[in-house]
């Protein structure tokens, strides 16, 4: 795969190429990643100089994602998976049932646990059930911070998450960030905020809930309280370093992946079904988003719309250009038109992010052409890499939604990459106020001149 060995050079400059005094790579700190899902977190992480331990995913179909991406070898994207847990999908209740002695174990060797419980149970989007048992795997997860006692955490999800639930009764139910706040408070300092995927150079709006958290005992060398404060404070110089621009719009995000200038192909994977080919990127964004892949991106399969459907679609993108309605659901006078019951289709606006994409495909239509997008177009409104690859159905439907995550499902779970890696260069930061000495961490680049790009992002905070 391009992208491995692209990262593989990276893990080479990282282990110490640029001076005498930078440390062996082992020293890198470490994360485990929970509810990892295909792994959008992970590859941030990584990214920013962090060394995974371990990922925690139930579902088959985003495990093989996890697996195809960050293999089980010696490549710098492997995780050093300890030989007392099988390298499996584990549920996490599982886990903690059959394998707690082994966790025990890994007390100290954790810097890190990231990661979210599956969101849709808080989701303003959904149905907002308090009584969903998703909602309680935020459980699980304080109790395998209980037992990893790691020296940060990090926790992300829907914006719904602080929200109050009512339950049947019409009895308000405390909000679970209130809760996690408070079953992470005896042991950890906690900051939390909302923040918007699109002010850290995603094409995406996407607002988010993050907390992080320091043991007490260690939050007196490097305080948690200013945490989002840095990370906003390095945005412009981040994006610049990596050559990416500060706002990017839906088309600087997809326009190289258009049907118009590309053409079709017949898809590879899924016989009877058509694909976008592949010429080359036009923008900066997308020039970073090939990451040093060659040849045409994975999951470009295109949905079979029927030509009453295209057509249907070509009326609705033109209506909602004229109506000036982009980016938001369409006006019931179209809805209307078309004889809709859907509420929640919407058309991109090619000049601005995305609106926050969905699990649910059908709810967003291309800018100008009549379909919806496709699992490579909305990666790369994530900021997925066009190396990294989706496994497993591409939809799901019915009673099945609840319990499989189909690729469309994986891509839209995930932290946004390039977010990921803002956060973790900020948690770099603190964990080297632990540390007797610096680590040597690196930029990803293409270029020799990469020594400590990252490093001098951290000396400036």
């Amino acid at each position: 795969m391009t992208g491995i060995v692209h990262d593989k050079r990276q893990s080479e400059l990282i282990a110490g190429s640029c001076g005498s005094d930078n440390a062996p790579i082992a020293s890198l700190p470490s994360f485990v990643d929970v509810f990892a899902g295909g792994g959008g977190l992970s590859l941030g992480l990584k990214r920013a100089g962090w060394k995974g331990l371990f990922a925690i995913e139930k579902d088959p179909c985003a495990f093989k994602t996890l697996s195809a991406n960050f293999p089980a070898d010696e490549s710098p994207l492997s995780y050093d998976w300890p030989q007392s847990i099988e390298r499996k999908a584990w549920d996490i209740h599982d886990l903690l049932t059959m394998r707690e002695e082994s966790l025990h174990s890994l007390v100290g060797q954790v810097d890190l646990l990231a990661g979210g419980p599956p969101c849709q149970g808080f989701s303003h989007a959904g149905r907002r059930q308090p009584e969903d048992p998703r909602n309680r795997l935020f459980e699980a997860y304080l109790e395998l911070v209980r037992i990893l006692r790691p020296r940060l955490v990090l926790v992300e999800n829907v914006r719904g998450f602080e929200s109050d639930f009512k339950a049947k009764d019409q009895k308000p139910v405390k909000n679970f960030a209130v809760a996690l706040r408070q079953g992470l408070s005896t042991s950890y300092d906690v900051a939390s905020a909302v923040i918007q995927s699109r002010d850290f150079g995603v094409p995406q709006a996407r607002p988010r809930f993050f907390l992080v958290g320091v043991l007490k005992e260690l939050s007196s060398k490097e305080g948690i309280s200013t945490f989002f404060d840095d990370l906003e404070r390095h945005v412009d110089e981040f994006l610049e370093q990596r050559g990416l621009p500060r706002w990017p719009s839906s088309k600087e995000a997809i326009s190289d992946l258009e049907i118009s200038r590309n053409g079709t192909v017949d898809c590879i994977e899924c016989r009877g079904f058509q694909e976008i080919a592949y010429k080359a990127p036009l923008t900066s964004f997308q020039r970073a988003m090939r990451d040093g892949h060659e040849g045409a991106p994975s999951d470009m399969r295109l949905a079979r719309h029927r030509p009453d459907i295209r057509n249907r679609f070509s009326a609705i993108i033109k209506s909602c250009h004229e109506e000036g309605r982009l980016n938001v659901t369409i006006s019931p006078k179209v809805r209307k038109a078309h004889k809709l019951k859907k509420m929640a289709i919407r058309v991109l606006d090619p000049m601005n992010a995305a609106p926050t994409v969905t699990s649910l495909p059908d709810d967003l239509l291309h800018y100008s052409e009549p379909r919806i997008l496709t699992v490579r177009e909305t990666a790369r409104l994530q900021s997925f890499p066009d190396w990294f690859s989706f496994k497993g159905n591409y939809t799901t439907g019915g009673h099945r939604r609840r319990n499989e995550v189909p690729r469309f499902t994986q891509v839209a779970n995930a932290v946004p990459p390039l977010l990921a890696e803002q956060l973790g260069l900020v948690l770099i930061r603190i964990v080297l106020g632990f540390r007797s000495t610096e680590l040597p961490i690196q930029r990803f680049a293409d270029d020799d001149q990469s020594c400590s790009v990252s490093q001098e992002f951290l000396s400036k905070a």
